[in-house]
C-alpha cells in the first residue's frame, strides 16, 4: 500500500478527499436507503449510536468538571516562583507570533496590551506581529503598535508576508513566514534555539496573566519538551454577552468542550492559540504554506517527524477569545456559519494524515491507527451526528410502514428518546461550569434577559443544525466535489 501511494500520490490524495466526505454522507442517508430492506438493522444502529452519544456526553461532562476544578486551582498557584526554581529559567525566551490580516487596530492593541500584563519578565517575551503584504493598512497599524509597545518587550518584530505561487492565503502560510523571519533574527540576537518557545497567538486571544509563567514551568520541567505542544483552555467568552442567543449557545458549548478535552490527554490536539518548542517547529519544517487548518497540520507534521512521543499537554488556564460576531443578528449568524465551515474544512487535512499513517512504518501501527480513528471519528460524525440523533429513529418506520407495526419499530422512537434524554442531564454540568467561568454580566445587559439566556438550550436541535451540522456538511461536500475553500478571516467589531 505504501509503494502504491508513493507511485500514485495525486490519485490517492483525491481518493481520500472523496472517501471521507462520502462516509459522512453514507451515514446521513443510511437510515433512508437501508430501511427499505433491513429496517431492524437500521434501528439497532441508531440505538447503538444513541448509546455512543450518551457515553460521549457523560465523559465530556465529567472531564469538563475535572478541568474546571483543576483550572480554578491552577489560577491560584504562583507559577513564576515555581518556574524560577527550574534550571535554565533565565535562558528561556518566548516568541509570540500574532498573525493578522485586516484586523482592526483596536483588536490588535488590546491583545498586545493584555500581553504586557503577564507576570513573566517581559524582556524575555518577543512579539512578532505577522502582517500580510496585500493588506495596505498593515504598515500604518504596525508602526503605531510598535511605537506604543515596542519598548515594553524584549523584542518587537513586524513581518510582511508576500503570498507567492504555491501558497494558500491564511494563517498557516503567514505563520511560516513569520517564524522563518524570527529564526533569522535569533542568530543576530545571540539567543540559543534550544531555549526558545513559539506561541501561535490569535489576534483576539487574551492569554491569562500567568500563562507564560505556568507554561515556562511545565516546559522546563518536562523531559520530553521537544515532543510536546502546550494548549490552554480556549473560551469564546470575550464578547459572549453581546452575541445573539443562538451564537451564545453554540459558543458556550464550544468553550466547555475545549475545557473538557484538556483532561483527555490521549485525544488533545493543539488548537487556535498554543505553544511549543521553537526548535521542534523548525525541525519539522515550520507551518505548512499550502493548507488552511494550520494547527492540526502542524501537530501531525511534528508527529510524523518525531514519532509516537508527540502529544499535547494541557495548560489549565483560560485563554479568552472572541466568538464570531458582526453587525446585526443575521450577519452574526452568517459569520458564525462561515467560521464553523472553516473549522470543518479540517477534513481536507485527512488525506495528508492518512498518507503519513501509510508512509511512516517506524511509528508503531497501534499508535498510528489510534490517531487515525480519532480523526476519522471527529470528521465523519461532525456533519452526520445531528441527522442520526434527531431524525434517525423515525425514518425506518416512515420508509417501511410494515416495520412500524413490529415491537421494535413501535418502540424505537421511545428508546432513542429515552437515551437522548439521559444525555441531556449532563447539560446541568455545563450550566454550572458556564455560570462559574463566564465573565460577569455587563451593567448594560438587562436582567430580564437572563432567563432567556438559559432557555436557549431548548433550541439545541435547531441551532446545532444551522451552525454546526450544516456548515460541516457544506465543507465536506465542497471537498467531495473538489471545490477548495478559501481562507476567510473572522470579522471583529
Amino acid at each position: 500500500m505504501r509503494q502504491l501511494y508513493e507511485k500514485y500520490p495525486r490519485t490517492f490524495q483525491r481518493l481520500f478527499e472523496i472517501l471521507v466526505p462520502l462516509m459522512s454522507w453514507s451515514l446521513i442517508t443510511m437510515p433512508a436507503w437501508l430501511s427499505l430492506s433491513h429496517p431492524a438493522f437500521v434501528a439497532y444502529l441508531v440505538i447503538l449510536f444513541d448509546v455512543y452519544w450518551l457515553s460521549k456526553s457523560s465523559v465530556s461532562a465529567l472531564n469538563a468538571l475535572r478541568s474546571y476544578v483543576k483550572m480554578i486551582a491552577h489560577i491560584q498557584i504562583d507559577w513564576l516562583t515555581k518556574a524560577k526554581t527550574v534550571p535554565d529559567f533565565q535562558k528561556l525566551h518566548h516568541i509570540i507570533i500574532i498573525p493578522e490580516y485586516k484586523e482592526p487596530i483596536h483588536i490588535l492593541e488590546r491583545t498586545i496590551l493584555n500581553l504586557t500584563k503577564q507576570d513573566y519578565p517581559l524582556d524575555h517575551l518577543m512579539i512578532v506581529l505577522a502582517t500580510e503584504e496585500k493588506d495596505t493598512d498593515a504598515k500604518q497599524a504596525s508602526d503605531i503598535l510598535k511605537r506604543k509597545f515596542g519598548n515594553m518587550f524584549g523584542k518587537f518584530l513586524v513581518t510582511s508576508h508576500p503570498l507567492v505561487p504555491g501558497e494558500i492565503a491564511g494563517k498557516s502560510s503567514n505563520m511560516a513566514y513569520a517564524a522563518r523571519a524570527a529564526m533569522g533574527k535569533l542568530k543576530q540576537w545571540r539567543i540559543s534555539l534550544e531555549h526558545v518557545t513559539v506561541t501561535s497567538c490569535d489576534a483576539d486571544a487574551f492569554l491569562h496573566p500567568k500563562y507564560f509563567a505556568c507554561f515556562s514551568y511545565h516546559f522546563l520541567s518536562d523531559p520530553d519538551r521537544y515532543y510536546h505542544f502546550y494548549q490552554g483552555a480556549i473560551l469564546f467568552y470575550s464578547n459572549i454577552w453581546r452575541l445573539p442567543l443562538p451564537n451564545k449557545f453554540l459558543n458556550t458549548l464550544n468553550s466547555i468542550w475545549n475545557l473538557a478535552v484538556l483532561s483527555e490527554q490521549d485525544k488533545l490536539i493543539n488548537f487556535s492559540t498554543y505553544s511549543l518548542s521553537f526548535k521542534t517547529a523548525v525541525s519539522a519544517g515550520y507551518w505548512g504554506v499550502d493548507v488552511i487548518p494550520e494547527d492540526y497540520h502542524l501537530f501531525f507534521t511534528v508527529y510524523f517527524s518525531l514519532g509516537e512521543k508527540v502529544s499535547t499537554k494541557g495548560i489549565f488556564l483560560p485563554v479568552y477569545v472572541d466568538a464570531a460576531e458582526s453587525h446585526g443578528f443575521f450577519k452574526t449568524m452568517i459569520n458564525q456559519y462561515e467560521q464553523s465551515k472553516r473549522w470543518a474544512w479540517g477534513v481536507s487535512d485527512v488525506p495528508f494524515i492518512i498518507r503519513g499513517i501509510l508512509t511512516h512504518p517506524e511509528i508503531p501501527l497501534k499508535d498510528r491507527l489510534r490517531r487515525l480513528i480519532q480523526i476519522l471519528e471527529h470528521h465523519i460524525f461532525w456533519p452526520a451526528n445531528w441527522f442520526v440523533l434527531t431524525i434517525g429513529s423515525t425514518i425506518p418506520t416512515l420508509i417501511n410502514p410494515a416495520f412500524g407495526r413490529t415491537v421494535l419499530g413501535h418502540n424505537i422512537p421511545k428508546i432513542s428518546s429515552g437515551i437522548l434524554t439521559l444525555s441531556t442531564l449532563f447539560l446541568l454540568v455545563i450550566f454550572y461550569i458556564d455560570w462559574k467561568i463566564k465573565p460577569p454580566k455587563p451593567k448594560d445587559f438587562a436582567t430580564w434577559k437572563l432567563p432567556f439566556f438559559y432557555l436557549q438550550w431548548l433550541t439545541l436541535p435547531f441551532i446545532s443544525f444551522f451552525l454546526s451540522a450544516l456548515p460541516g456538511l457544506d465543507a465536506h461536500t465542497r471537498l467531495l466535489f473538489g471545490k477548495r475553500l478559501e481562507y476567510r478571516v473572522t470579522e471583529k467589531i
